[in-house]
């Protein structure tokens, strides 16, 4: 299969990013004055669509897989890579719930009468144009055009190379979709993914694109955050943690720990790296390797831990500094809270973070000690994630502190501005 213009004509296929912008713009200019039901209406046609041309995205999906396996991708990429009839059903799904959610365009953030008569509020208006750069996963190509339309956004998709088909196959379907609700098909507008100079003028096209979003692994957010001119809310990598305190409750331990690592491999909310305190290791450490073992995980550990199991690799450094993205984890035994704490600030990526404990001021002090986008009591780390916020599909996690931090839903994708009414005011 030929992969599809990105824009659905052979002209527009020969289009560079800058006129690819401009035409965003255009189509954000519509969208910021849509109405609820409109923009609704329109994701629950993309959903309808991406249902009712399953089979050709799944086949335009095969050539990716096809092309992964031979150029050596590992299984976790692979099974990021993978479009299903059930997993493009849930991708439909997520379009739908999106669409019962609010609209937060409009919505006062604050408001006030000042002492002068003058009416004060602020609201929530859509950025503009969104520029998205992304790797492997094509859901992420759904998943962002909803998130953009429902906040009054344009977006300007740049995947990856590995997922050229599927992503080619959704825009595709997605675009003929907001032709049929009435609004522009270049709302979401696919770059070239087939060289690295897309991604380069779209990090430049400062005044055209308002804010740029990266979804990736460490190098490519590091590049887009240290050479973008458009302003960058960073997504960061998830060298997540869990630690078992020494006040913590053995099997709720082995349960919450074993979920972090094993629910999903490849995820940015998986823990890479267990933390378990000395005063429990010799309770946990065995029933906990064995579990790891039976789920075929292999552990990367310090000599305590593996004193425990012929089976433990030796860790290094780059063990503890790792987001492994597969069936791996980092194991070691801390002295106290403290250390656990100081492991975490040195290695963690601020993404997330567990303490399974029975000790309420070993809670408290471990949630306010770890700067992280969120830190989880008792709890597994997976749950860091829009959907399981309550707040739908996300555009992504924010490891950052300026604008937007943890799961990104519908607001975050918003700025605000003020709008002062009065009656001929005049300032003396």
């Amino acid at each position: 299969m030929t992969p599809a213009p990105a824009n659905g004509s052979p002209r527009s296929q020969r289009m560079n990013v800058t006129e690819q912008a401009r035409r965003a713009r255009d189509a954000a200019t519509s969208l910021a004055t849509a109405t609820r039901t409109t923009k609704d209406a329109a994701l629950h046609a993309m959903a309808d669509a991406l249902v009712a041309r399953t089979p050709e995205i799944v086949a335009a999906n095969a050539e990716d897989l096809t092309a992964g396996r031979a150029n050596g991708l590992s299984e976790a990429i692979l099974d990021r890579l993978a479009l299903t009839d059930v997993r493009i059903a849930a991708i439909a799904e997520a379009l739908r719930e999106m669409a019962a959610l609010p609209d937060p365009v409009g919505e006062v953030v604050r408001g006030s009468t000042l002492p002068n008569g003058l009416e004060l509020r602020q609201i929530r208006v859509p950025f503009g144009v969104v520029g998205i750069i992304y790797e492997a996963r094509p859901n992420v190509t759904v998943d962002a055009a909803g998130i953009c339309l429902k906040s009054g956004n344009a977006a300007l998709l740049r995947g990856s190379s590995s997922a050229l088909h599927s992503n080619t196959a959704l825009v595709a379907v997605l675009r003929d979709a907001l032709t049929g609700a009435g609004l522009p098909a270049d709302a979401v507008q696919l770059l070239d993914a087939s060289s690295r100079e897309s991604a380069k003028e779209l990090m430049r096209a400062r005044g055209l694109v308002d804010v740029l979003i990266p979804r990736g692994g460490a190098s490519l957010i590091r590049t887009v955050v240290e050479e973008s001119t458009v302003p960058v809310i960073e997504t960061g990598t998830g060298n997540c943690h869990v630690y078992v305190d020494a006040a913590a409750d053995v099997e709720k331990a082995l349960a919450v720990t074993l979920n972090s690592k094993t629910q999903r491999l490849s995820t940015c909310n998986t823990a890479e790296s267990l933390l378990v305190h000395a005063d429990i290791a010799a309770a946990f450490l065995p029933a906990m390797l064995a579990a790891f073992d039976d789920a075929g995980v292999t552990v990367h550990g310090t000599p305590e831990v593996a004193a425990l199991s012929d089976r433990v690799v030796p860790a290094t450094e780059e063990d503890f500094d790792t987001e492994y993205l597969s069936a791996d984890i980092s194991v070691a035994v801390v002295s106290s809270l403290d250390e656990a704490v100081a492991h975490i600030r040195r290695y963690g990526t601020g993404h997330t973070e567990a303490i399974v404990t029975d000790s309420q001021r070993a809670a408290r002090e471990f949630v306010a000690r770890v700067d992280s986008a969120a830190v989880m009591v008792n709890a597994s780390t997976r749950f860091t994630d829009g959907g399981e916020f309550g707040f739908g599909a996300e555009i992504g996690i924010s490891t950052q502190k300026l604008h937007a931090r943890g799961p990104m839903g519908l607001p975050e994708l918003t700025s605000t501005k003020y709008v002062v009414t009065g009656d001929g005011h005049l300032r003396g």
